[in-house]
């Protein structure tokens, strides 16, 4: 299959959840070795989740299949450029490449926009629509120092 080919499933799976009723207009693929290995599709109506993005569906599919939390050498396609949860989880996940179809511009422009929250991140916490608040700094603290000195601990 070709990179248009896996493209092409991406946007197949965002109009069959679309036409189904089970989210936006928003469908994802993740490729090892030439073939699907999870697949997305937006279920943030129908499941009552607002973080069932299709990306992070299509990744959460992909590890289970994996058996790992990393995508190596994977690529994920897109039907849209990934929003700022979409990109984060995508870095976290660690595939080696993105391709995407439509523009943050293009969903903005059927009212699906994101831009509020990239002019949030650069806001001071204490400005941001949802204040960001410390708390029990020192108490949460403990956990880390275990985490550091920690011999059995997965890096990731």
């Amino acid at each position: 299959m070709t990179h248009e080919d896996f493209m092409k499933e991406a946007i197949g799976l965002a109009l069959d959840g679309m036409r189904n009723g089970t989210g936006g207009p928003f469908g994802a693929v993740v490729v090892k070795g030439g073939k699907i290995i999870g697949r997305g599709n937006n279920r943030v109506s129908s499941s009552n989740d607002p973080t069932a993005h299709a990306e992070i569906v299509a990744i959460r599919e992909a590890c289970q299949q994996l058996g790992h939390f990393q995508l190596d050498d994977c690529i994920i396609y897109t039907s849209c450029e990934p929003c700022p949860m979409c990109l984060g989880a995508i870095y976290w996940a660690r595939p080696i490449k993105i391709y995407y179809a439509c523009t943050k511009v293009d969903a903005a422009a059927i009212d699906f926009d994101d831009d509020f929250i990239y002019k949030e991140l650069e806001l001071p916490l204490e400005e941001r629509k949802v204040p960001a608040i410390q708390l029990l700094r020192e108490e949460g603290l403990v956990a880390f120092d275990e985490w550091k000195n920690m011999e059995d601990k997965v890096v990731y």
